[in-house]
């Protein structure tokens, strides 16, 4: 007598789907990873041109999020909506992209300052929240992690063409170790790809 076949979980086909989808396309995951590295090694050579490329980048993507706010709002006008804001912030994503485009390293500059205020408020609150914690869950921890972020932020402020620097280096140092992790994936996906063959 043979035992019933029991239904395959759903969850278990869709995973079991996604293994074998990336265990063919393993060089697909080599390639991202290779990218990554490359990317990395990249902005950690040339810091100031990674940031540039980064603000151009931001740059070309407000210009087209204005332009579709702008053809948004023409829509809604023909429509009898309202449309007036939907104009007014495509106007002003337009002027964002252009001022980029003309003085980049005023846009790296006001960003790593944002960057240093957030960075500042956010310790501030870390620390305030951390005498609302008992002494004993780690308030001295948080404590800590909210300094940290307000000496970061007023390092930030004091130094900010090192700080920008020091954040292409960051992000440098992020693609590496991602783009690495990623091949590691990738041959491990082939390694289990040729096992199964």
């Amino acid at each position: 007598m043979t035992s019933p076949t029991l239904p395959l979980d759903p969850k278990l086909a869709r995973r079991d789907a996604l293994n074998a989808a990336l265990a063919r396309n393993w060089w697909v995951v080599a390639l991202r990873g290779a990218f990554g590295i490359l990317f990395g090694f990249l902005a950690l050579m040339l810091p100031g041109v990674t940031l540039v490329s980064l603000v151009l980048l931001f740059a070309a993507y407000l210009l087209v999020d204005g332009a579709l706010a702008i053809a948004a709002g023409m829509r809604a006008a023909r429509q009898g909506e309202r449309w007036g804001l939907l104009i007014l912030e495509g106007a002003v994503d337009i002027l964002g992209a252009a001022a980029m485009v003309a003085m980049p390293g005023l846009a790296i500059i006001v960003f790593v300052y944002l960057t240093a205020a957030w960075s500042i408020v956010s310790g501030l609150f870390m620390i305030a929240a951390a005498f609302q914690l008992h002494l004993d869950h780690g308030r001295w921890l948080l404590v800590l992690a909210g300094a940290a972020s307000v000496i970061f932020g007023l390092l930030l402020a004091i130094f900010p063409i090192g700080g920008a620097v020091v954040m292409a280096i960051w992000i440098g140092a992020y693609a590496i170790v991602f783009g690495a992790m990623l091949v590691g994936l990738a041959f491990r996906l082939r390694s289990r790809t040729r096992a199964s063959a």
